[in-house]
């Protein structure tokens, strides 16, 4: 039997995706960032030097999506990459003191969003939501269908 779009839970996750992403894109954008360049800089401040393919997966995008938003990024001034001292294969990007300003514009904006966001719930509600989301990631990347 036909599942209505309404019963799918993937449309309801999709939604709110939408939902965050909007909100988050309103509250970096006066900060001149968008929310792929954020994230980007909220990990290069939290783990300056990080390979690209490793800031790639920490931020959920492509190595070549992430090729573009450094490549953006550099040409704003907002990230400087440099080769590793030891390993000349290896670039090493670290925000600019101009990049770090503007993650810390965005980041106050953001953090109000994700605030509003909790603020929805109780504190209980919060781990269960955080516990069935991952819930849903894990039956979704555990899928034998996927492995095929």
């Amino acid at each position: 039997m036909r599942m209505s779009f309404d019963e799918r839970l993937g449309s309801h996750l999709k939604r709110v995706e939408l939902d965050l992403t909007t909100a988050k894109a309103a509250a970096v954008k006066p900060a001149g960032l968008t929310v792929p360049q954020y994230a980007a800089l909220f990990v290069l401040d939290e783990q300056p030097g990080i390979s690209a393919a490793e800031l790639a997966r920490r931020c959920l995008v492509t190595p070549q999506t992430m090729t573009t938003i450094l490549r953006n990024l550099e040409s704003a001034e907002l990230v400087e990459r440099t080769p590793h001292p030891l390993h000349r294969h290896v670039i090493e990007t670290r925000p600019t003191p101009a990049g770090r300003k503007a993650l810390e514009e965005a980041d106050k904006r953001a953090t109000e969003v994700e605030r509003r966001l909790a603020a929805a719930f109780t504190t209980e509600e919060l781990d269960t939501l955080r516990a069935l989301l991952a819930r849903c990631s894990e039956s979704l990347t555990t899928d034998p269908i996927l492995k095929s």
